[in-house]
């Protein structure tokens, strides 16, 4: 752990969220998989699911802690199955990116009471990253309710990205489970490849930027 001898002041931001993303940068826009397969723990044995899922990853406006600045994208996660239209996984979070240091990281929060911060390192260029936690730890970790802590533990979490070119990603994600009743770790995993839908947008201090520089240009004035 680095400490800063100035934590408090804070460096000069690019407002364009879209051009400093790293290897985040063509995860921004809408996404469709109708392929998606998880397999999971049940009372009989393991489960094997084919889902649907729908991703939207939107640039947010460069965000600090004093001298530490991170640029990436709000995701919202919706999945079902052919079968039946209610929901079979919900996921909100983020994507973020240090350029100083090439840490990347993801924030999981689902609606059975459980949030997650893993965390990885890349290049600007890099089409394949990981990020990672490690239940117990205070910085990139997994923190659970009483009843998943006791019944469905979580040790770990991994998530393994891979871009194809602008149009395409995939991963495989492992949470590795400590299952009630059951005497061997289960390795809950999840995979799939997703097709772009939607280009993405631009971050909010990007848009009011290039308002002003539109109307200092109408009026001749710099």
């Amino acid at each position: 752990m680095r400490l800063h001898q100035d934590i408090f002041t804070e460096p000069d931001v690019d407002p364009d969220t879209l051009v400093n993303l790293g290897p985040l940068r063509l995860l921004a826009g809408s996404w469709k998989a109708t392929k998606g397969v998880d397999l999971n723990p049940k009372a009989d044995g393991p489960e094997r699911d084919v889902y649907i899922e729908h991703v939207h990853m939107d640039p947010i406006d460069p965000q600090t802690n004093g001298p530490q600045l991170f640029y990436g994208l709000r995701y919202h996660i919706h999945i079902n199955t052919a079968d039946e239209d209610i929901t079979f996984h919900d996921q909100v979070g983020y994507w973020l990116w240090e350029p100083a240091t090439g840490l990347v990281m993801q924030t999981i929060a689902i609606p059975r009471g459980q949030v997650v911060l893993a965390s990885g390192h890349a290049k600007p260029d890099d089409m394949t990253f990981t990020v990672s936690a490690q239940r117990g730890q205070t910085n990139y970790g997994v923190c659970s309710t009483d009843f998943l802590e006791a019944n469905f533990r979580t040790d770990s979490y991994r998530i393994d990205v891979t871009i194809h070119g602008e149009d395409r990603w995939s991963y495989a994600q492992h949470s590795v489970l400590r299952v009630g009743g059951q005497p061997d770790p289960f390795d809950h995993h999840d995979t799939n490849t997703l097709m772009r839908t939607g280009k993405p947008k631009r971050n909010p201090l990007a848009v009011i930027m290039a308002r002003k520089a539109e109307k200092s240009r109408a009026s001749g004035t710099t």
